[in-house]
């Protein structure tokens, strides 16, 4: 064994050796943070959306962000249980139920003026009706097609539900003649084109939807608008290491706020995503009013049921009131 060759096998020992901890480190350190998207109008147009300030977000903590920008509710919630997304933007209900099964946080909400104009759910129709009113579309409710949200949208089916059709001893799901179970988007556009009658949205998407489709919002009115609905939260996973989850608080509490070329560039960011004044920190308290409408819808549900007896309704009433109670204990408590 001559020294030249030993010489030559130390070499390529410390050459695999360096190799294998400067490709190491990278991965590790580039390994991308999943940003969850609640689908708008489309996937792609939710990503756009949100790409601008998600590239700010990877520059501010170093690290790649991916987004997973999905078609439906079911699809994201689905890949947060299978812990797919590290943080994002839910509605108030799938961010309870992220919270109270354990896996994510609350971050931050959107940063609102008391002189804005309030996020509320409505239902929208074509002027030109039928149904011509609320009046109408109430007393004969399976005259018409619904297009209505996801039931984890809050202004899509929770608070229409729960405010307005329950009260009616209306069930959405089985009153209407038919159903669309879509985006916002997609709901007003079902109603414009013809294709339903009456459809769930809210004041926010439905200013998006005329901006983009001014010809088809000029076919339709408002007929009933909801009480101020609560805000749809970031969230972020509980497990993330507490210096990250720092850091991106710190960023979307920071985001636009700053003076210059740079800071009007991201408000410019933050108009687009209707959140114009930014982001304020938040803890899991921010979610007890989203499961006040949920202990009410589940409420209402059950007095307007079918029971075979009354202590049966009772059964279920005094379950609701412990569940309640026990979400309002979770909450509080991951927020100390």
């Amino acid at each position: 064994m001559s020294k030249a060759w030993i010489v030559r096998v130390g070499r390529c020992l410390l050459l695999a050796a360096l190799g294998w901890h400067a490709l190491a480190a990278p991965r590790e350190a580039a390994e991308p943070l999943r940003f969850g998207v609640l689908p708008i109008g489309g996937a792609v147009e939710s990503k756009d959306g949100w790409s601008p300030l998600l590239a700010d977000l990877a520059r501010a903590i170093g690290r790649p962000v991916t987004v997973l920008s999905v078609t439906s509710y079911e699809s994201l919630d689905q890949a947060i249980q299978r812990n797919e997304v590290d943080l994002g933007l839910l509605s108030a209900k799938m961010a309870l139920d992220a919270v109270t099964q354990r896996r994510m946080n609350v971050l931050a909400l959107v940063k609102r003026h008391p002189g804005d104009p309030d996020h509320r759910a409505i239902l929208l129709v074509r002027k030109d009706g039928p149904p011509g009113s609320l009046d109408e579309l109430l007393a004969h409710p399976e005259r018409w097609r619904l297009a209505r949200g996801d039931s984890r949208s809050v202004s899509g089916f929770i608070l229409p539900q729960v405010q307005l059709f329950l009260p009616h001893r209306i069930e959405m799901e089985t009153r209407f003649k038919s159903e669309i179970v879509d985006t916002h988007q997609a709901t007003a556009l079902a109603v414009a084109n013809g294709d339903a009658d009456v459809a769930t949205n809210n004041t926010t998407d439905f200013e998006r939807f005329r901006r983009q489709f001014p010809a088809e919002a000029g076919r339709l009115q408002i007929v009933w608008r909801s009480d101020p609905t609560p805000q749809a939260p970031i969230v972020v996973r509980r497990d993330l290491p507490p210096e990250l989850q720092k850091k991106l608080r710190a960023f979307f509490t920071g985001y636009g706020q700053g003076p210059g070329v740079r800071g009007n560039a991201q408000r410019e960011t933050l108009k687009d995503l209707h959140a114009s004044l930014g982001y304020v920190a938040a803890d899991n308290k921010a979610l007890l009013p989203a499961a006040r409408l949920e202990y009410q819808l589940a409420r209402q549900s059950a007095l307007n049921a079918r029971w075979v007896s009354e202590e049966a309704r009772q059964a279920k009433l005094d379950r609701i009131e412990k569940a309640y109670a026990l979400q309002q204990s979770v909450l509080r408590a991951d927020s100390r």
